[in-house]
């Protein structure tokens, strides 16, 4: 008896030996960690979906890990430049990146060296909302749909043009495929950002514009704009009165969405990963934030950072067969890699 007792305290020796060389093994910093304020770096101006987004997580998440996060604007690049900034930090959790679609899907495929590898360089963390595009136009615009739109735009001399929040954004792509699918011409007016997209569209500097669906939202209430169709596959559970461009024209397959997550530097460590993975999805779960999300169209599912990761991969691979074959064989300037810079 005593020697099977013997046995088992030598074992429980073991392993609490083990469990203090592990922790020693830890880095300091991962455990003391955040040990100063956080950096939340978004791609864009205030007022866009990333910002937006950013701002709701940067309060919460600053409460539970006793550090402020404080969220930085470095807009260019169509998010390129944070990109950029975050890729080439330190991999200590003090420096993350609220990516969204176009300079973590898009732009590496547009841009033959955008001076980062989202593959290599970022480790996605978690995944804050994907939001789908509305379709805007003035109030006071001559059309209430779609097909009249673009029956406007054919019997126009100039035809219509169209803001974005840059080249190579998702609000770029939509217009750029709704012109291409329905063989009607349409010119790109970029700007930086959805917000400054959109008060050229309000000041009447252009005549349409996609815009993530957050973003919008205030302008339609308000009655600055209204809402003729969505970019997503399928209705928003926030809006069912509001048709798809898929079904108000023969444009099959359009489906252009723009998501938010949180990334940080490739290398940053598993534990600390996992936290902030765990707080983020908790802060979103949060009733005021979901609610607001929610009602703006967004859609908000929750991933582990394995899972978030996965989905990064299949949005990468599904923009680089989107751009490949409908864009650059077609009018990009001869190719990808011969993007115009930015």
């Amino acid at each position: 008896m005593f020697s099977g007792y013997r046995e088992c305290i030598s074992r429980a020796c073991a392993m609490a030996a083990f469990a203090v060389v592990a922790a020693a093994a830890v880095p300091g910093w991962a455990q003391t960690y955040p040990s100063r304020p956080v950096e939340l770096v978004v791609g864009y101006p205030q007022s866009g979906a990333g910002d937006i987004i950013a701002r709701l997580i940067a309060d919460r998440l600053g409460n539970v890990l006793g550090q402020p996060v404080h969220v930085e604007n470095r807009p260019g690049s169509s998010g390129a430049i944070a990109a950029q900034t975050v890729a080439h930090a330190a991999p200590d959790g003090h420096t993350l990146l609220a990516g969204q679609t176009p300079e973590v899907a898009i732009i590496p495929t547009l841009v033959k060296d955008p001076g980062y590898d989202p593959r290599k360089d970022l480790q996605p963390i978690a995944l804050a909302a994907v939001t789908p595009l509305a379709l805007v136009v003035q109030n006071t615009a001559p059309f209430s749909t779609v097909s009249e739109m673009l029956k406007a735009s054919r019997s126009s001399k100039r035809g219509l043009s169209f803001a974005s929040a840059g080249p190579g954004t998702p609000s770029d792509l939509a217009g750029e495929m709704l012109r291409l699918r329905s063989q009607t011409r349409l010119t790109h007016v970029p700007f930086e950002g959805a917000g400054p997209a959109l008060e050229a569209l309000t000041d009447g500097r252009v005549d349409f514009c996609f815009s993530p669906l957050p973003v919008a939202m205030p302008y339609v209430t308000s009655g600055k704009l209204k809402m003729l169709a969505l970019s997503s596959a399928k209705r928003s559970l926030a809006m069912p009165n509001v048709p798809t461009v898929m079904e108000e024209t023969s444009a099959k397959g359009f489906d252009v969405t723009n998501w938010v997550g949180i990334f940080a530097p490739h290398g940053t460590s598993k534990a600390i990963v996992t936290r902030l993975n765990r707080e983020i999805n908790q802060t979103l779960a949060e009733p005021d934030i979901r609610e607001r999300l929610v009602n703006d169209g967004a859609d908000i599912t929750p991933m582990s950072a394995d899972q978030f990761a996965a989905f990064v991969e299949s949005e990468i691979g599904k923009y680089e067969r989107l751009i490949v074959e409908e864009f650059c064989s077609r009018f990009w300037y001869g190719g990808c890699v011969s993007f115009p810079p930015f």
